[in-house]
């Protein structure tokens, strides 16, 4: 069977967690990986080595039943923070698209860079 298709890079790992549906975000540095719910805290894979770590992560965690719907993301870096490229990741990440004044999105400072558009 074939590889699925990579996105191009730069790319980050986002998924939902299992227990609560949060989006989380692999988090950590070659010395290991987590998840986070800040878009800010996300490893950028680069270069094909970290976005190899990302795949391997998210096939165990999916593997360990910590998260749901693991998959990377093609980003842009603005001001320091991963965008995704794509309008359906930003939905994700932020929320609705309503009231961005409350929930998850008014919570997190770094989540108002995914904001622009």
């Amino acid at each position: 069977m074939a590889a699925a298709k990579r996105p191009a890079l730069p790319v980050i790992l986002l998924a939902n967690d299992l227990l609560d549906g949060d989006v989380v975000f692999a988090a950590g540095d070659a010395n290991g990986l987590n998840w986070s719910r800040d878009p800010g805290a996300a490893l950028i894979g680069h270069d094909d080595a970290t976005a190899d770590q990302l795949d391997a992560f998210a096939a165990a965690e999916l593997g360990n039943q910590q998260v749901v719907d693991a998959y990377l993301v093609d980003v842009a870096i603005e001001d320091g923070v991963p965008v995704p490229r794509h309008y359906r990741e930003r939905m994700k990440t932020t929320g609705p698209s309503i009231r961005r004044d409350l929930g998850k999105q008014a919570e997190l400072p770094l989540a108002q860079a995914f904001l622009r558009a």
